[in-house]
């Protein structure tokens, strides 16, 4: 069975045998929700400036939703630096979202085997202020997309989002809906992922659905490039953050299958001028019409600068063909690095959240190291922000500190594949 279905189904079978199991888990395993508040933190980020936010409904009229019908809906969140403030910083999750991402249909279980109802997805807290002013003074500030992988939510690498906000980027986070674990749209919809249907699909059919959610995928990044481009949308932002976006300077950045989407988006819209893949294929698992498996992305490569951040997993040899083709067929700069000890959700939120989530018992020690790896979590987490914010300000803002010319002694998980 190729790689990627393999990948796929099993996070299918996962939710739905959780699914089953939902209302007996939380019954045995309660959650504490001042403990887990207390434990599972997301890391401050060590920019100069605070961290505002803001969210949006976006309805693509010229599209239709290939999951459901109808007008494409998509829900994206704005961070951008701010001045600091008193005010009340905003959940990582909406409850509604929190409960669903918990739950047995979603991604806390089938992307990363935390039993369904055992963590206090609500309890956790950004560092970003809602609707706030961008900081006084900000103009030119690039912009970045961020795709999160597939069946997790925008709201899953947070981290990593909040910190190149507080080093002067506007980033902005797409659900990709149907796809996404949950997204919460207006009116209390909460639209959840189709993934978990997948269990027992033949192959022929996962590979159907993953095609279909990278069209989405892709089609969903360049409407939100459109948007944007709108003058008068970015005029209905929070005071002076519309004016203050650079859109003339944008890149985007994804794990996982949103770092498939980034690569494809970037391939087919020149409007990303840099972008970066966290340990994503660019594959599918059957040829299509033409006999190819590789992405249109992985076959012709790009002729911007392009990085690839991959762990040393037991998947980590999933993305090879496709991580070989594209570095073969790219023309602008590139550059891949081998976090050691990493594994697949290495590049998330999770080793800032699964730890504390396991020592509550919510998963086992051995899922952890499955879905985080050995690298200590705090070495990871710098390690991802070092090497995306060094990229990303050197072929973004033109300032470059030279980390990625080489190895480093301050990050010596780090090693370059030539």
């Amino acid at each position: 069975m190729p790689a990627q279905e393999q990948r796929l189904k099993r996070r299918a079978l996962l939710a739905a045998g959780a699914l089953a199991l939902t209302g007996l888990l939380s019954a045995l395993t309660p959650v504490s929700h001042a403990h887990a508040q207390q434990r599972a933190q997301l890391p401050a980020p060590t920019g100069p400036y605070a961290v505002g936010t803001t969210t949006r409904h976006l309805v693509d009229t010229g599209r239709k939703d290939p999951w459901k019908g109808g007008d494409r809906e998509l829900m994206v969140s704005l961070f951008y630096p701010a001045d600091p403030g008193a005010q009340e910083v905003a959940p990582q999750m909406d409850r509604p979202s929190a409960a669903h991402f918990g739950s047995g249909r979603g991604a806390a279980v089938f992307n990363y085997g935390v039993k369904a109802g055992a963590a206090d997805w609500a309890g956790t807290r950004t560092h970003a202020r809602v609707d706030v002013p961008v900081a006084r003074g900000s103009r030119g500030l690039p912009v970045v997309l961020y795709s999160s992988g597939l069946g997790d939510p925008r709201t899953w690498n947070t981290g990593l989002v909040e910190e190149l906000a507080s080093r002067g980027y506007v980033v902005v986070t797409v659900d990709h809906t149907y796809d996404s674990s949950e997204v919460r749209l207006p009116g209390g919809r909460l639209a959840g992922s189709v993934l978990p249907s997948l269990a027992g699909a033949p192959v022929e059919k996962v590979d159907e659905t993953l095609r279909t959610a990278m069209g989405a995928r892709v089609g969903d990044s360049r409407f939100v490039l459109d948007t944007l481009d709108d003058a008068k949308w970015r005029a209905g932002l929070p005071r002076g953050l519309g004016r203050s976006m650079d859109v003339g300077r944008v890149g985007m950045a994804g794990q996982s299958a949103g770092g498939f989407t980034a690569a494809q988006t970037m391939h087919d819209d020149r409007r990303v001028k840099a972008g970066i893949n966290m340990d994503g294929q660019m594959d599918f698992p059957l040829p299509d019409a033409s006999g190819q498996t590789l992405s249109p992305a992985a076959r012709e490569g790009v002729d911007r600068p392009f990085l690839l951040l991959g762990s040393d997993g037991a998947g980590a040899a999933d993305n090879r063909p496709s991580w070989d083709a594209f570095r073969q067929h790219t023309r602008g700069w590139q550059a891949e690095w081998k976090m050691t000890g990493a594994e697949h959700g290495t590049y998330t939120d999770a080793p800032s959240l699964l730890p504390a989530f396991a020592e509550q018992g919510a998963l086992t020690a051995e899922q952890l190291g499955k879905d985080i790896g050995s690298v200590p979590p705090g070495r990871a987490v710098a390690a991802e922000r070092a090497y995306v914010v060094s990229f990303f300000d050197r072929f973004l803002k033109g300032h470059d500190d030279h980390l990625l010319d080489g190895p480093s002694a301050r990050f010596p998980e780090m090693a370059p594949k030539g």
